[in-house]
This record gives C-alpha cells, sequence and structure tokens, in this order.
C-alpha cells in the first residue's frame, strides 16, 4: 500500500487538494488517474480513503470516501538523544527508530556535545518518510532540541532511564523491563563522548535509574536503536 500524509485532514475533511510536488509524484510517478483510490493519514492516528477527481500533474484533487481511526501503542517510548557530530548518523537513528515504533524524540544538548545546531525541520521529514514507508498512523513527535540539564528538570514519567559508559553500578535494559509493569518510557542517550559524571550525578537525582543496553560500548544512534527496539520487542512479549 501507498502511504500519502496529509497533517491538515480531520475526521471532518471532504476534499484533498494535493500541493504541485505530491501531484506531479501522484500522476506522473505512481500514474494515478481519476477514480482510483488513495490512502492517507494525517499522522493522528486516522487513515483516509479518498478518490481522485481531478488528475493534473500540477493539481491533483481527491474526495475523502471514508476514515478510520486506529488506536496509539500502548507501550510509549520517549528518546533523549544528544545529535551526533556526524548529521547522517542522527538522521539514520531517527529513520529506524520510527519504522522500528518510537513515539517520542529530543535532540538534547549535554557537556559533551560536538553538535550545538540541528535542522529540525529536515529531521520531521525524515520522520514522515519513514513514518509513511513502515505504514503508521502515528508519527513520532518531535521535539525542539534543550540542554540536558533543563530536559531533566522539566520531564517527568514512569520510567526515568540513563544509558551511560561510566564504571558504576547499573541495571541491564533487559532486566529492568522483566521487572517493571511500566509501559512509559524515557531514556536519556548521551553524545560520542557519553555523559559528564556530572550529568549523570543530577539525572539520578532526579530520579532516572542508570542503565546498560549490553557489553559492548555502542555508538550514540545506535544506543538509541537498541534502546527502543529492546522496549518494543520486550513490551510485544
Amino acid at each position: 500500500m501507498q502511504l500519502f500524509f496529509n497533517e491538515s485532514l480531520t475526521p471532518k475533511s471532504t476534499l484533498l487538494k494535493f500541493n504541485r510536488e505530491e501531484s506531479k509524484h501522484i500522476i506522473k510517478v505512481l500514474r494515478k488517474k481519476t477514480g482510483n483510490l488513495l490512502q492517507i493519514t494525517n499522522g493522528k492516528g486516522f487513515l483516509f480513503s479518498a478518490q481522485i477527481t481531478l488528475d493534473l500533474p500540477n493539481k491533483c484533487e481527491a474526495k475523502i470516501i471514508n476514515n478510520t481511526y486506529y488506536e496509539a501503542p500502548k507501550t510509549k517510548i520517549h528518546i533523549a538523544i544528544a545529535p551526533t557530530k556526524m548529521n547522517e548518523r542522527f538522521e539514520w537513528f531517527l529513520e529506524k527508530a520510527t519504522e522500528i515504533g518510537i513515539q517520542e524524540i529530543t535532540p538534547i544538548f549535554c557537556d559533551r556535545s560536538e553538535r550545538k545546531i540541528i535542522k529540525n525541520e529536515r529531521f520531521r521529514k525524515i520522520i514522515q518518510s519513514a513514518s509513511k514507508q513502515s505504514l503508521q498512523y502515528h508519527f513520532p513527535k518531535l521535539n525542539k532540541p534543550i540542554a540536558l540539564k533543563e530536559f531533566i528538570a522539566t520531564h517527568i514519567n514512569e520510567s526515568l532511564l540513563i544509558a551511560h559508559c561510566e564504571k558504576a553500578q547499573k541495571q541491564s535494559l533487559k532486566n529492568v523491563l522483566k521487572n517493571t509493569s511500566s509501559k512509559n518510557f524515557t531514556i536519556l542517550i548521551g553524545p560520542e563522548g557519553d555523559f559528564s559524571t556530572k550529568e549523570i550525578e543530577l539525572a539520578i537525582i532526579k530520579n532516572y535509574l542508570p542503565i546498560t543496553l549490553g557489553e559492548t560500548r555502542l555508538r550514540t544512534e545506535t544506543a538509541g536503536i537498541v534502546a527502543v527496539h529492546s522496549i518494543v520487542f520486550g513490551s510485544s512479549r
């Protein structure tokens, strides 16, 4: 199934007008014609069926026939992660985490962060593309970047976790998942140089549980993927 995205659609919508770029893709690339059906989501849980009524390459329009609402996953995963020095690595994380089933992402700036400027609009488009490709109707939420200290001070959740590499007492994520009934997780993932000792101590004071994601040292983006996959897989068993 080819899934399209339009965030302006609501259950009361009756007509959809595609922009020039989308119209060209639908008519020229996919070779859709008047009368053909399209599947569209607003990224908020709704799937709309629409029938093309105008098939011009620069102006495609469709009539909404019906819509169906799908419940969001019961398990909520929020990864607060430091952007990587190489942009493509962070973009890879966004794409794969979305495909696996993350619900919320917050870029965080840490003491050892090497990247302080990010392009949230580009990241949002990557998430949208990955959501459509993996046929998801609830798109992950991408928050504005924030300093780690501010995030820790303002964010409250059922299960607060921090993954770090320092030699200290930590629980494995596997054991945490085995011994909790929580369905709402927030995990902090640090930059390439890891969190500073001061940041780890601050997180622990704010009730973040130190965890390990395995025996090997992982890149930032890999750690994020491992965390998301572990929770999605663990909660489905």
